[in-house]
C-alpha cells in the first residue's frame, strides 16, 4: 500500500538471452534480501511493477497471454492508461519471446534454464527454505553458550570439566540489555589454553535448544552424569506428537536436527524424533482496533466492545463500551497479544468451569483445522454439561421400583446366560445397541484417528436417544445405568472433572482415571433387523426394515412392496436389482 517510488542511476545492462539493454532503476520496494539484491521488473506481469512502470512512463511489454484473457503482447499506447487486471499475473504460453514462443509455464522455466547454462550464466538449482539457525540470545534465562573469549588464543571451549556453565542466581532483567554482560563475578574468567585474562561468553542459546531433544531428557530422568541413558532405547522415538501450527516448521525440523546429530554421536539409536504427527490449528478471535492521531492502530479486547446487528443477525458495526465510539472490526485472526484479542482462561474457568472451556474447543472444530473462539459456544458446551449432570441426578434419585436390584447393576448382567438377551424389549435392545455402537465409535476417533468433535458428537446423539428413553423397570433402569456409566466414561477425557463426580454419584467407588478403557459388547451390537435404503434408477425412494440376515430375495420383495416405491416403478417391469448387502438396494426400471 506504500506509494511505490523510484529514480534511474543512468546504468544498463544486458540482458543474457536478447542482447537488449536494460535501464537499471533504484525503487523502495524492492526486497534487498532478493537474490544479490537487483530483481528483473515484469511490468506487464507483476501488479507493483506495473504501477511502478505507469508512474515513470517505462515500457510495458506483455511476453504471457494468460489463457483467460489473451493480449496482443503489443506495449499500451504512449498516453493511454492501463488498469491491472488480476489475468496478467496468471501462468499462459509466452507471446513476443522469440523462440520460446508458445510454451508453457514449466516448458519455458526449462528451456531458458538450458540456454542460460550453454552460454555458462546459470544453472537450475533448488532453494532450501531452512535457513542457518542462529543459537544466541543477548538474554539471561537461557542455557550458558560454553565459550570464553580469549585476546590471543581466540574463542576457547570450555574444558569438559568445568561444565556444566551455572547461571548466576538473584540477577533481575531490567530492560537495559543482558545482565550477564554487566556482572563481572560471571564474565572475568582464565583462558584455558594460556592462563591470561578472558572474557566468558554472556550470550546465552535460544530456547529452541532446549525444546530439541527435551523428550529424550525425559526418558533419563534423574540421571545427573549424562544427557541420556539407555533409557531412550525403551521409550524413543515419541508415540504421538501433538503440537500448534506455529511450530510445525522450525521446532519440527530443529527437533528432527538434534536427534539426528545425538544419533551420530552414538547417544540415541533413532533416527526420526516422532512416529506420528498431529498440527493442531490455530485459535482465532475478532479483532476491533481504532486508528490513532498518529496514523498507529490501536486494538481493544473484543470482551470490550459491543457489537451492533441488523434484524438480519448481520454485524453492521461496533462500539467501544467504556466511551460507546465506534471501532472497526477487522475480522477473525490468530490470538496474540499484539492484537489484545486473547481470552483471559482464569475468567472463563470461573465463569462456565474447565471442563466446559475443554469441551467447547474439542467440540468445534477438528483438531487440525483453525478454531474460531465463539463465547456462545462455551455457554453451549455448559448447558450439554448442565444436562449430563442432572440426567444423572434424576436417575441415582429416582424411586426404584419394588423388584430393582441394586442400583449399579448394569445391564450386561442383564443379558449374561442367567438372563438372555432376548428377555430385555425392543426398546431397551435398542438403546443398549445405541450405547455400545456410540463406544466403538468413539474409541475409534480418540484412540486411532484423533478426531474429538466427532467423538463428541456421537456422545450427544446418545444422549438424545436416552432422553427419550421413559422404561423406568428394573430392566430399563439397568440399561439407563449402563448407558450413563459409558456416557460418562467416553467424555472422561475430554471433560475429566465433571465425569470424575458423576462417576462416583452412579456408585462407582474406585476412581474413574484408573478404570481401563471399556470395550464394546459384542452381544449388544447384534441387530435383528435393519433399514435398507431403496433406489430407484440411482435415487432415493424409500428405506424398508428387514431381518438382518435376510436372504437377498426377501430384501427385493420387501422394496418391491414398499408404497412409496411402487409409486415410482409405476408397474414398469425391473430390468436389473443391484445390491448392497446390508445397505441399500437399487432397483433399475
Amino acid at each position: 500500500t506504500m506509494e511505490k517510488k523510484g529514480m534511474p542511476t543512468g546504468l544498463f545492462v544486458t540482458h543474457p538471452l536478447s542482447g537488449e539493454q536494460v535501464p537499471v532503476w533504484v525503487g523502495n520496494y524492492v526486497l534487498m534480501t532478493y537474490g544479490e539484491g537487483a530483481v528483473m521488473g515484469v511490468p506487464a506481469h507483476d501488479e507493483r511493477d506495473f504501477g511502478f512502470a505507469l508512474k515513470y512512463g517505462l515500457p510495458i511489454k506483455f511476453v504471457v497471454a494468460p489463457a483467460a484473457s489473451p493480449v496482443s503482447g503489443q506495449a499500451p499506447q504512449a498516453g493511454q492508461p492501463l488498469e491491472w487486471r488480476p489475468e496478467f499475473a496468471a501462468y499462459g504460453r509466452c507471446i513476443a519471446s522469440g523462440k520460446y514462443d508458445g510454451l508453457d509455464f514449466q516448458a519455458a522455466v526449462d528451456a531458458i534454464a538450458v540456454d542460460l547454462q550453454a552460454i555458462g550464466l546459470g544453472e537450475k538449482q533448488v532453494q532450501w527454505r531452512l535457513r542457518d539457525w542462529g543459537v544466541s540470545r543477548q538474554r539471561y534465562w537461557g542455557c550458558p553458550i560454553p565459550l570464553i573469549q580469549c585476546p590471543r588464543c581466540g574463542d576457547v571451549p570450555v574444558p569438559d570439566e568445568d561444565l556444566p556453565v551455572v547461571l548466576p542466581e538473584g540477577l533481575v532483567p531490567d530492560g537495559s540489555g543482558n545482565p550477564l554482560s554487566k556482572t563481572p563475578s560471571f564474565y572475568q574468567c582464565k583462558c584455558p589454553k594460556c592462563g591470561g585474562e578472558a572474557r566468558r561468553e554472556t550470550d546465552t542459546m535460544d530456547t529452541f535448544v532446549d525444546s530439541s531433544w527435551y523428550f529424550m531428557r525425559f526418558a533419563s530422568a534423574g540421571n545427573d552424569g549424562a544427557m541420556v541413558d539407555e533409557r531412550t532405547a525403551y521409550w524413543m522415538p515419541v508415540d504421538q506428537y501433538v503440537g500448534g501450527i506455529e511450530h510445525a516448521i522450525l521446532h519440527l525440523l530443529y527437533s528432527r536436527f538434534w536427534t539426528r546429530v545425538m544419533r551420530d554421536l552414538g547417544l540415541v539409536s533413532v533416527k526420526e524424533p516422532f512416529a506420528n504427527l498431529l498440527t493442531q490449528g490455530m485459535v482465532l478471535n475478532d479483532i476491533y482496533s481504532r486508528k490513532m492521531s498518529d496514523g498507529r492502530s490501536e486494538y481493544f479486547n473484543p470482551t470490550d466492545v459491543d457489537v451492533k446487528l441488523d434484524a438480519k443477525g448481520n454485524r453492521i458495526g461496533a462500539v467501544l463500551r467504556s466511551d460507546g465510539q465506534s471501532v472497526e472490526w477487522e475480522g477473525m485472526r490468530t490470538m496474540s497479544k499484539s492484537k489484545n484479542n486473547g481470552v483471559d482462561p482464569t475468567e472463563l474457568i470461573e465463569r462456565y468451569g474447565a471442563d466446559s472451556v475443554r469441551l467447547f474447543m474439542m467440540f468445534k472444530a477438528p483438531p487440525e483445522d483453525s478454531l474460531e473462539w465463539s463465547e456462545d459456544g462455551v455457554e453451549g458446551a455448559a448447558r450439554f454439561l448442565r444436562r449430563l449432570w442432572r440426567t444423572v441426578y434424576e436417575h441415582v434419585n429416582a424411586p426404584a421400583p419394588e423388584t430393582a436390584t441394586a442400583q449399579n447393576e448394569s445391564a450386561a448382567a442383564l443379558v449374561s446366560t442367567d438372563r438372555p438377551a432376548e428377555s430385555l424389549t425392543d426398546a431397551q435392545r435398542a438403546l443398549r445397541r445405541a450405547a455400545h455402537a456410540t463406544l466403538a465409535k468413539v474409541t475409534g476417533d480418540l484412540g486411532r484417528r484423533r478426531v474429538f468433535n466427532t467423538a463428541i458428537a456421537a456422545v450427544m446423539e446418545l444422549m438424545n436417544a436416552l432422553g427419550k428413553f421413559e422404561d423406568c423397570s428394573p430392566q430399563g433402569r439397568a440399561v439407563r445405568h449402563e448407558t450413563l456409566e459409558l456416557i460418562v466414561q467416553m467424555l472422561s477425557p475430554i471433560t475429566p472433572h465433571v465425569c470424575h463426580a458423576l462417576w462416583r454419584e452412579l456408585g462407582r467407588q474406585d476412581p474413574l482415571i484408573d478404570r481401563a478403557w471399556p470395550k464394546p459388547d459384542p452381544h449388544a451390537l447384534v441387530q435383528d433387523t435393519i433399514e435398507i435404503v431403496v433406489q430407484v434408477n440411482g435415487k432415493l425412494r424409500g428405506r424398508v426394515t428387514v431381518e438382518a440376515n435376510a436372504p437377498d430375495d426377501d430384501v427385493r420383495a420387501a422394496a418391491l412392496a414398499d408404497k412409496q416405491v411402487q409409486k415410482w416403478i409405476e408397474h414398469q417391469p425391473v430390468r436389473k436389482v443391484i445390491l448392497v448387502k446390508g445397505k441399500l438396494i437399487n432397483l433399475v426400471v
